[in-house]
């Protein structure tokens, strides 16, 4: 009988011990589920500003605006001539009408190279036709 007073009693304890840890167990958890939604509150209540990408439009008028924001005067001077880049500009509209027989509205742009120690300008209209006149 003493043993079975021993095993009863060794029973209880376990019992006791299983339902401490598992009280334990609980309250861990249980801290850990606050900790966790102390977390999600926390990533969750911040809120980031997402821009939006300007529209084609407003990019197209921002860069207008810049260019018009800069105005430019060149002027070209040697050997007691000056010369301005309107007047380069113009000399080759001319070449392009009369001397090339095109047409005024299909002149677009104009890359100009001048050198002035050939007295001679030469010049690519709309990225493919090719001329000089002289300065």
């Amino acid at each position: 009988m003493a043993q079975t007073k021993k095993t009863t009693a060794a029973k209880t304890a376990a019992k006791a011990a299983d339902t401490k840890t598992a009280e334990v167990k609980a309250v861990a958890a249980e801290a850990n589920a606050e900790d966790a939604k102390k977390t999600v509150k926390k990533t969750t209540t911040r809120k980031t500003a997402v821009k939006k990408a300007p529209a084609k439009k407003e990019v197209e008028e921002a860069v207008q605006n810049e260019e018009a924001a800069v105005k430019a005067t060149v002027k070209l001077q040697f050997g007691g001539r000056e010369i301005s880049m309107e007047e380069l500009v113009q000399n080759a509209k001319n070449v392009w009408q009369y001397d090339m027989n095109k047409n005024p509205e299909d002149f677009k742009t104009v890359e100009l190279y001048v050198k002035p120690e050939e007295q001679t300008v030469y010049f690519v209209i709309n990225g493919g036709e090719q001329g000089c006149f002289s300065l």
